[in-house]
């Protein structure tokens, strides 16, 4: 009987150029079709045709799988650490001061906006409400250590994921052209007060 040469394999592919590729498209199928909590490392594995190990070795967590597949060029969490620092009654300002170094840099602003089109899409609705809300943007709350997060880092978000679409997605002026230090200004009284004002 002829022995089982490289060249035809059987079962689950092993690690290759290609498997990270194979695992990383399977993610985003996923989350977009089940949303994050809805999508397991075992399913992923099962479709891009490895093993759970192999998706495992490769990104460690799901939460890092869903960045991963996300495509952002920055680790948010790498961003909270300074956010969080120092008065939590200047949080919103150091929050936006930082997120706005990110998104004007003209080296990062294209594939950030290429995400946002990405998890703005109705058909990807899931990967926001049930991804970057619950990964990226609940955990600054619970480091700011605020009452609620579950129920203050939404609002949050919705100024955030408003100034994305309006400044740097549709280039609504003067939101556009705004220079920094007036957009924080502007944003960051509202943006404190969903942190740690009192709401109805």
């Amino acid at each position: 009987m002829a022995e089982r040469t490289a060249s035809s394999p059987r079962g689950r592919r092993r690690g290759s150029p290609d498997t990270r590729s194979a695992i990383l498209a399977a993610a985003r199928t996923s989350f977009a079709a089940k949303g994050f909590a809805g999508t397991t490392i075992r399913a992923v594995a099962a479709q891009a045709g490895v093993d759970a190990a192999l998706v495992h070795h490769y990104f460690g967590t799901k939460d890092e799988l869903f960045l991963a597949a996300l495509e952002i060029p920055v680790d948010p969490r790498v961003l909270i650490g300074p956010a969080v620092a120092g008065p939590i009654e200047e949080a919103a300002e150091r929050f936006l001061r930082i997120f706005l170094s990110v998104w004007d840099d003209p080296d990062m602003r294209p594939s950030l906006v290429a995400v946002a089109r990405g998890i703005m899409d109705p058909s990807a609705s899931r990967l926001l409400s049930e991804g970057v809300l619950p990964v990226v943007i609940q955990p600054i709350g619970v480091a700011l250590g605020i009452d609620h997060p579950e129920h203050r880092m939404p609002l949050v978000a919705s100024q955030v994921i408003g100034l994305i679409l309006l400044r740097y997605v549709l280039a609504v002026e003067p939101l556009a052209s705004m220079p920094a230090d007036q957009l924080v200004a502007t944003y960051a009284p509202t943006i404190q007060r969903y942190l740690t004002g009192d709401l109805p």
